[in-house]
């Protein structure tokens, strides 16, 4: 590695020391401090990963559990959030099962408790509650049961 290289790597290694980062982000940020040269952005990627600076499962578990507890997204938005970060499926399946079910319920009470406040005497409130979280990424199944309580 050149000098250049390991004033990247060491950059790199103190993000991913701070927060969790999936290997694509860190892939880009790597070749976009690199100028584009993706042999030696590898080469970063591969030591952060080799030292675990970086690791796709421990960032799916993090985002998951994060996004489902704070946001209120539901399982649908999770899934197709990491598939858009490039994380292998078996990998994203493992990171939704890391979700608290009952928690997320909860969670969508709340949400649907305070968008339906929003929607007082509108005439179309429960289509809008059912969008409202189907939006949020949670199966029909489990919005049609919450919306009986509106």
């Amino acid at each position: 590695m050149d000098e250049k290289q390991k004033k990247v790597l060491n950059r790199l290694e103190a993000m991913c020391s701070r927060r969790e980062y999936c290997r694509k982000d860190i892939c880009e940020k790597a070749l976009k401090a690199l100028d584009g040269d993706a042999r030696a952005a590898q080469e970063i990627l591969d030591s952060l990963a080799g030292n675990r600076f970086v690791d796709d499962g421990r960032y799916a578990g993090a985002f998951a559990r994060e996004k489902a507890q704070l946001d209120g997204w539901g399982p649908h938005k999770i899934r197709h959030a990491l598939r858009a970060k490039g994380i292998e499926p078996s990998l994203i399946e493992e990171a939704i099962g890391t979700v608290d079910i009952q928690e997320s319920a909860q969670k969508l009470d709340k949400l649907l408790q305070a968008k339906a406040r929003s929607l007082e005497g509108d005439p179309q409130r429960k289509l809008k509650l059912i969008k409202f979280a189907l939006s949020r990424g949670y199966d029909y199944d489990q919005v049609r049961d919450h919306i009986s309580l509106y």
